[in-house]
């Protein structure tokens, strides 16, 4: 059985400006074994984020290959790229992307209304069951202006599972939190991931990038190296030395 979901290779984007071409990313060959957790990371204009575009079916490269769990990207039209999107992979955005007169239940539902392969009867349960692997069984009926920060990057995580796909995508998931709130956000993906989860996320933050298994650190639109990551970061173990005041909460 093949353990690789991801095979980039020669990949390319080009992005023109007026007369001017960006190379956002110029070659890149990258495999991702099921169940890793990585975390991308580079300066600003570094093509991480052109990377986490693509990986996510969100943009399409200029040039080279993207297999995603055995199915080759560039040979699907623009409906099918969506399909594939909503049911293969699941995004965590650092702005939790929520809609705001919608509680939290009907957040993590709304993918799940177009998978046909969920019946209507379904759905609720779901989604149900995703709010509670997040730890939010409490909160599912309140809107997320009732929510905390953390609570509604939970809420995004567990909209981000409901299909269950095969990758889950984020882009500087704790980029709005706290400290503590970081963490703890850190503890469930690392929680995610041992159930077995293949995580990609984006960060800028070097100790962030310290809770995945693996960094690629992107420079000029190449990957500039990659390494295993040596004394690994455990959220869980942290959260313990750290003070339980000021934590955010709302009982709305």
């Amino acid at each position: 059985m093949n353990n690789i979901i991801i095979e980039i290779k020669g990949l390319r984007k080009d992005y023109h400006v007026g007369e001017v071409t960006v190379h956002a990313l110029r070659g890149v060959d990258l495999s991702i074994k099921n169940g890793e957790f990585v975390a991308i990371m580079g300066v600003s204009g570094s093509g991480k984020s052109t990377m986490l575009n693509i990986l996510g079916c969100l943009d399409k490269p200029t040039g080279g290959e993207y297999m995603l769990d055995d199915i080759d990207i560039n040979t699907l039209n623009k409906d099918d790229t969506a399909r594939l999107r909503n049911v293969k992979l699941g995004f965590v955005f650092q702005s939790y992307n929520l809609l705001p007169r919608t509680t939290a239940l009907e957040n993590v539902e709304l993918p799940l209304f177009y998978n046909g392969k969920i019946k209507a009867k379904n759905r609720r349960e779901k989604a149900v069951n995703a709010l509670e692997a997040v730890g939010l069984a409490d909160r599912m009926h309140h809107m997320p202006n009732q929510l905390s920060g953390g609570q509604q990057q939970r809420v995004a995580i567990a909209r981000s599972l409901v299909n269950d796909p095969v990758l889950i995508l984020a882009d500087e998931p704790t980029g709005n939190l706290d400290t503590r709130t970081s963490f703890e956000i850190m503890e469930l993906f690392q929680d995610l991931n041992l159930k077995g989860r293949t995580i990609i996320y984006v960060t800028h933050e070097t100790d962030i990038s310290r809770f995945a298994t693996r960094n690629i650190i992107f420079r000029d639109g190449k990957i500039q190296r990659e390494n295993v990551v040596n004394n690994r970061l455990f959220a869980s173990e942290i959260l313990k030395t750290l003070p339980v005041e000021n934590i955010e909460e709302f009982d709305a």
